[in-house]
C-alpha cells in the first residue's frame, strides 16, 4: 500500500503542476504532450491522475492508520 501512496502522490502532483501551469500561463502540459486536451491519451492521463487523488482519499479510511509513506517498524514487545 506504501507503493501506491507514493505513486498516487506523485501522480496528483503532476496533476496540480499541469493545473498551475494552465492557470497560470494557459498552457496545458497533458493536452501538449498528446496533441490535443481530449485524444485518447490525454483522457487517459487525466482519468489515472483522478483515480490517484481517489485513493489519496480512501485509503486511508481503508487502513484506518491514516496515509502512510514508509513502512513503521513493529515495536518488540
Amino acid at each position: 500500500m506504501v507503493v501506491a501512496n507514493i505513486i498516487s502522490y506523485v501522480l496528483v502532483l503532476l496533476g496540480a503542476v499541469n493545473w498551475g501551469l494552465f492557470g497560470i500561463f494557459d498552457f496545458n502540459l497533458v493536452g501538449w504532450i498528446f496533441q490535443g486536451p481530449r485524444t485518447a491519451g490525454a483522457i487517459v492521463v487525466y482519468v489515472i491522475i483522478t483515480l490517484a487523488a481517489l485513493w489519496l482519499i480512501i485509503s486511508p479510511i481503508i487502513s484506518g492508520h491514516g496515509l502512510r509513506l514508509k513502512h513503521r517498524e513493529k515495536k518488540a514487545e
